[in-house]
């Protein structure tokens, strides 16, 4: 008997710490409906609620992005958590839907629900560790369960959805990434760009849709630098829907400043010079060259003359493409005015009946061939690739791919140059000359 009194008295603690520490409230959060289920997002994270039914359409986003919204003057994302977590959605053209206005990391974001409930006070203690039989959604997003008055709660983990981790970084740059999982990620810290709060975060992230829409100027690592520094430039004296590319022509004007110098035409004597200073000595006297984006041919011959005056005594071969089948078919029967001609490539020239020409040393040390740089191709082992401002206007996921195939066909101490604008990272890249010449030497 005394023994089952033990017990009782036992029990009865148990059940008064319970009581006790249920009612010690220290947590509490903004809960909400999605798909008959209910959620809760701490509300520390929660910046308002708000209502709305219009989004600004940005293009070339993922499906989970409805567009912008324009929350008293800030201009943030929305993302809509029924298609980020693949759930069933009955939604209705121009709809009022239910938004949480999130804060995360200094950025602001809107998110869409079904349905906003109320603000629940719970003690930390009773939350318990996430199990996939409690959601429909990746066990990743989800902080924890709690139970409340007969009400199973899932917690959503907001940081970590709209947060990107340095590995999840490197497979987006990379292109590996599941497009579906994260948003797209503020700028980050240590960039050129000093953060101006959402609006100006937000008017980054526009620019950069709008780039690719109206450009396909993709933005990675290879230009992200630039990118800051420009949008500090733009937004001199702009606010607000100024700061916006709305057009093709505006979009040619913000890209202005980071084509190389002398696209589609000889490149003066100046660059001609920084380029030769840059080339090293190469150990064998066969130099393979491959020039990407040749047009129709300036570059090359540009290029092969710099080659022909630093190496007189090498042979060499530049594999010149492009995938504008008219400009390649062209080029290797130009013909040019003398005054046009810059004073380091005369020497390579005779006169012909329709104007100058280049001579035999130089026109039989050029193959020009229609390629796409996203296809594979026969080339050698190579000492030198030429490709100014073109892997930019490539998807992320082929610019990964090109550059990777890059390091598999250049020589160790092989040369590099790329856009004036464009910068390779990683261990295999080591920076030789920068603006108006980037270039980089492989170390394998």
């Amino acid at each position: 008997m005394a023994a089952v009194i033990k017990d009782l008295e036992q029990v009865n603690a148990d059940l008064q710490e319970q009581k006790e520490r249920v009612d010690n409230v220290d947590f509490k959060m903004v809960t909400f409906s999605l798909a008959g289920k209910d959620y809760g997002v701490d509300i520390m994270s929660v910046k308002e609620i708000a209502k709305a039914d219009k989004f600004t359409f940005v293009p070339n986003t993922a499906s989970y992005v409805r567009g912008v919204y324009n929350l008293r003057g800030d201009i943030i994302p929305i993302i809509d958590l029924r298609n980020f977590f693949h759930l069933p959605v009955d939604a209705k053209k121009d709809a009022i839907e239910n938004m949480l206005i999130l804060h995360i990391n200094d950025q602001v974001y809107g998110t869409i629900v079904d349905k906003i409930d109320k603000v629940v006070g719970i003690n930390h203690e009773t939350i318990q560790p996430p199990h996939p039989i409690f959601g429909d959604i990746n066990i990743k997003f989800i902080s924890g369960v709690v139970e409340k008055q007969g009400d199973l709660y899932i917690i959503l983990d907001v940081v970590r959805i709209f947060t990107v981790s340095e590995e999840d970084k490197n497979k987006v740059r990379s292109g590996v990434a599941d497009s579906g999982e994260y948003f797209v990620p503020p700028p980050p810290s240590g960039g050129s760009l000093q953060q101006q709060g959402s609006t100006s975060n937000s008017a980054i992230d526009f620019i950069k849709e709008s780039l690719v829409a109206l450009k396909r100027f993709v933005v990675t690592e290879l230009n992200l630098n630039w990118l800051y520094k420009r949008f500090a430039e733009w937004s001199n004296g702009r606010s607000g829907e100024a700061l916006q590319i709305k057009t093709a022509q505006e979009a040619d004007d913000f890209l202005a400043p980071f084509h190389s110098p002398h696209t589609a035409e000889f490149w003066s004597d100046t660059y001609a010079s920084s380029v030769k200073k840059v080339l090293p000595e190469f150990s064998s006297s066969i130099i393979n060259v491959w020039n990407i984006g040749c047009g129709k041919g300036y570059e090359a011959y540009s290029f092969a003359c710099v080659l022909k005056s630093k190496f007189p005594n090498a042979r060499f071969k530049i594999w010149a493409n492009d995938n504008d089948i008219m400009a390649v078919s062209q080029a290797p029967n130009m013909a040019f005015d003398f005054e046009e001609i810059p004073e380091y490539c005369r020497q390579f020239m005779t006169n012909g009946p329709n104007g100058y020409i280049f001579n035999s040393a130089i026109k039989d040390s050029i193959v020009f061939e229609y390629h796409d740089i996203v296809n594979e191709n026969a080339l050698p082992e190579l000492d030198i690739i030429l490709v100014r401002d073109v892997v930019s206007f490539l998807p992320a996921a082929d610019q990964a791919r090109v550059i990777t195939g890059f390091t598999e066909r250049l020589k160790n101490r092989g040369v590099i140059f790329v856009g004036r604008n464009e910068e390779l990272t990683g261990a295999a890249w080591q920076s030789m000359a920068d603006d108006p010449v980037s270039a980089y030497l492989h170390c394998a």
